[in-house]
C-alpha cells in the first residue's frame, strides 16, 4: 500500500561550515520529494539559512529531517500543510 504524500516546509539553519557537504549529500539522495529549496547566506550572524519544500510521505519527511538534525552544527525544523 502506497503511502500518501504530504507537503512539507523544512527550516534548516547552518552554524557549521564544515557539515554542508553532509547536508548536501544527503538532499540530493532525497531530490526526487524536493519541489523547491533557498539558501540565505547571513553573514552578519555567520550562518546559513536554507528552506526546502517537499512533497513526499511522512515517513520520508520525517526520516530526513531526522537526518539532518543528526548533523552536527545544523538544526532543522519541519512545518507541514494542512491539506
Amino acid at each position: 500500500m502506497e503511502q500518501e504524500s504530504r507537503i512539507a516546509v523544512m527550516a534548516i539553519i547552518v552554524e557549521n561550515r564544515d557539515s554542508v557537504d553532509e547536508l548536501n549529500t544527503l538532499l540530493h539522495e532525497y531530490g526526487n520529494y524536493i519541489v523547491g529549496r533557498m539558501g540565505l547566506p547571513y553573514e552578519k550572524k555567520n550562518l546559513h539559512i536554507v528552506s526546502i519544500a517537499l512533497d513526499a510521505p511522512n515517513d520520508t519527511i520525517s526520516a530526513l529531517a531526522g537526518k539532518i538534525g543528526n548533523i552536527s552544527g545544523i538544526s532543522v525544523k519541519t512545518a507541514y500543510a494542512n491539506a
